[in-house]
């Protein structure tokens, strides 16, 4: 067991890229309010800290996707802010390589699949977000969906890239074709809002909710 202790008390989560057999890189808030920190685990050694340009103010960062690409080592980050805006951050340069605003909300979750280049986000409004990276690291929105109600904590994509799956704040857990957006089920079960969802490499979802309670959903099982 062990902690890592953070300057930031906001409602933003980490985000863990796994960089060999015996280390990884941890994403965090930083001190500053619209700071990330990037830490080398286990040694809880700094990397760096991303810092928007003075005049971006996106305000805080709401949720953090670190990935890479299968043909490069550098590790990159994904950004989801508080004006509505993500962003796609080269930790090695310490720069950032584009910049999107996709809603007029928070952005509360996204996920990213590497091997589409494509990545999805939510936000505190209903519209899910559906934007693409094209070779020059440049982000552009393809298409959004709106739900019924406002709300989604957070997204996730399964591994197999075939479905994916929302957390909302309505209840509710909803599953969709990924590449298509088509809506495929809305799982009823949590009676408080839905603050997590995550895939397992088996393709069972698990989702975590406000009412203390966690599921474990078999759907559409993997080939």
């Amino acid at each position: 067991m062990d902690s890592v202790q953070l300057d930031s008390v906001g409602f933003c989560r980490g985000s863990i890229l796994v960089r060999g057999q015996q280390c990884w890189m941890l994403a965090v808030p930083g001190k500053g309010s619209d700071e990330v920190q990037i830490l080398e685990m286990p040694s809880k050694t700094s990397v760096c800290t991303l810092k928007p340009e003075a005049d971006a103010r996106p305000g805080m960062p709401m949720c953090l996707g670190l990935w890479q690409t299968n043909s490069s080592l550098r590790p990159l980050l994904l950004a989801g802010y508080e004006d509505g805006s993500v962003t796609l951050w080269d930790i090695s340069e310490r720069k950032v390589c584009s910049q999107i605003t996709c809603h007029e909300e928070p952005v509360m979750g996204l996920d990213f699949d590497s091997q589409k280049a494509k990545g999805i986000s939510g936000s505190a409004g209903k519209v899910l977000a559906v934007w693409s990276l094209d070779d020059q690291q440049s982000l552009q929105v393809k298409k959004t969906h709106e739900l019924t109600n406002p709300g989604i904590a957070e997204v996730s994509i399964r591994p197999d890239h075939k479905i994916l799956a929302t957390a909302g704040w309505d209840h509710r857990i909803r599953v969709f074709h990924w590449r298509t957006m088509k809506p495929l089920a809305v799982l009823a079960f949590h009676s408080a809002p839905v603050y997590c969802v995550a895939f397992a490499a088996d393709g069972l979802l698990a989702a975590g909710s406000k009412d203390q309670r966690i599921s474990i959903w078999s759907l559409y099982p993997c080939p």
